[in-house]
């Protein structure tokens, strides 16, 4: 049997971006939305960014490097039955890529983030601040939305921050596993026969083009409420 660990190319450029940008994109909306008044023009600003983002990471999930695919990290629930009986025998398991809470924690955090900027896109403050696309929508859609965004989104938002935070430092100070450095580098010391991300220049650029496309979209979606 081969042990012969090396560098193995795990998260590729975009996703490390992606990883970057969407965490101090989220920063910000929670501050410049606690804030309100004139930051509130950076706030839907943000909310935009974030809503490329997501976007961008639903396609990068199909056709990014091979760690960033869904596909390949998703876990089945008899895999997160094992994992979690694993850390209830204080065992260490090892992920190539994100581990299979970690994953469901990707999984929760894109859903949030797409229903928290969706309903802000209707919201409606009744004050001086409403969404784009408050004029397509019924008045009960928009207090709907204008309850949920302000009172449950932000909350579950900000949960799901602290929580991945705290995951991380957990894995990092009780676990002994660093997942900070592989996501800034990308990669990982891992059996030199593991499968690693494509993250070549072409790559690079089709992600590029990609989240240009996804920047268009979220422009053409904003324009529809005129």
């Amino acid at each position: 049997m081969n042990h012969t660990t090396s560098a193995v190319r795990i998260w590729d450029l975009p996703t490390r971006l992606f990883h970057l940008t969407l965490g101090l994109s989220v920063v910000g909306l929670i501050i410049t939305g606690e804030v309100g008044g004139d930051a509130m023009r950076i706030h839907f600003w943000l909310g935009y960014v974030v809503l490329t983002l997501v976007f961008f990471r639903i396609v990068w999930g199909v056709f990014g490097g091979h760690w960033s695919r869904f596909v390949n990290f998703f876990p089945s629930p008899q895999l997160v039955e094992i994992y979690v009986a694993a850390l209830r025998r204080k065992e260490q398991p090892k992920s190539i890529s994100h581990n299979p809470l970690g994953a469901l924690s990707v999984l929760a955090m894109l859903t949030i983030l797409l229903l928290q900027v969706a309903s802000g896109l209707i919201s409606d403050d009744e004050i001086s601040i409403s969404g784009p696309l408050t004029s397509l929508v019924s008045g009960a859609w928009v207090s709907f939305a204008t309850n949920y965004h302000t009172e449950v989104g932000k909350v579950l938002l900000i949960f799901l921050l602290v929580l991945h935070v705290a995951s991380i430092l957990f894995y990092k100070f009780f676990k002994n596993e660093d997942l900070i450095t592989p996501m800034i580098d990308g990669d990982k010391q891992l059996p030199s026969t593991t499968h690693p991300s494509r993250d070549s220049i072409t790559s690079r650029a089709f992600a590029l083009g990609v989240l240009v496309a996804c920047a268009y979209a979220v422009y053409r979606l904003v324009q529809l409420g005129g």
